[in-house]
């Protein structure tokens, strides 16, 4: 179980996607919090940053602090060849399991661990959802990270996974509870400006999130979903 995080400043890890926007205005519900995206060089990533510009203007974040944008490039170890270099992601319904990033939380978590002891924060969130089958969203990988982190730091983080348990729909749920701008949200891996392609597994996974919470999808898709 994780400690009480009533007052204990967090940095939180948001992509502008669906999940981590609605985490990071949970999180600031209870505590200071800083929004931590970290560029890899991924095809959609500007449309990512732009959304997280907007999202960070709307009411629900008015007490966010400005988003920190670090740097760690993966694109010496990614082929150029790689779908999520050329922004051209498999099939509509396509599973989690072929959308993989190797290394993803790995990459994302040691970036953001090395500004957290720099700015003597002592907890990380991020926002993976029950049945991720990813070997590096697991409590075990998060504990045994954390537990690296401290060592090679001197500085004790705890990571956090509020939603673990939670299934898409729940977040779109509580989201709209909090007063998001779902609309705002990006989780789409082949963006067209900046509105959803409608084709790629995101926006699958999106649409069927706001149908099983029985809500409308107030999603901009160019392809619109199926019915």
């Amino acid at each position: 179980m994780e400690r009480s995080r009533e007052g204990q400043a967090t940095a939180v890890l948001c992509s502008a996607g669906l999940d981590s926007a609605v985490l990071l205005a949970q999180e600031a519900q209870r505590a200071a919090v800083t929004p931590v995206y970290v560029s890899v060089g991924l095809a959609w990533e500007e449309a990512e940053r732009r959304a997280l510009a907007r999202l960070l203007d709307t009411p629900p974040f008015a007490r966010v602090g400005p988003a920190a944008v670090l740097t760690f490039d993966m694109r010496d170890v990614y082929p150029p060849t790689h779908w999520a270099i050329r922004g051209e992601p498999p099939a509509y319904d396509t599973p989690d399991e072929d959308v993989y990033l190797a290394g993803r939380n790995l990459v994302l978590l040691t970036k953001a661990g090395v500004l957290c002891a720099q700015r003597r924060l002592s907890r990380i969130a991020l926002g993976p959802l029950a049945g991720n089958p990813f070997p590096d969203a697991t409590p075990a990988f998060f504990s045994s990270l954390a537990h690296a982190m401290a060592l090679g730091l001197a500085h004790d983080i705890e990571i956090a996974t509020p939603f673990a348990a939670l299934h898409k729909e729940d977040v779109v749920r509580i989201g709209v509870a909090l007063g998001v701008p779902l609309d705002l949200t990006l989780s789409c891996m082949s963006p067209r400006g900046d509105r959803h392609c409608g084709a790629c597994s995101k926006c699958r996974e999106r649409h069927d999130a706001f149908a099983a919470a029985g809500l409308p999808d107030p999603t901009d898709y160019v392809v619109p979903a199926p019915r």
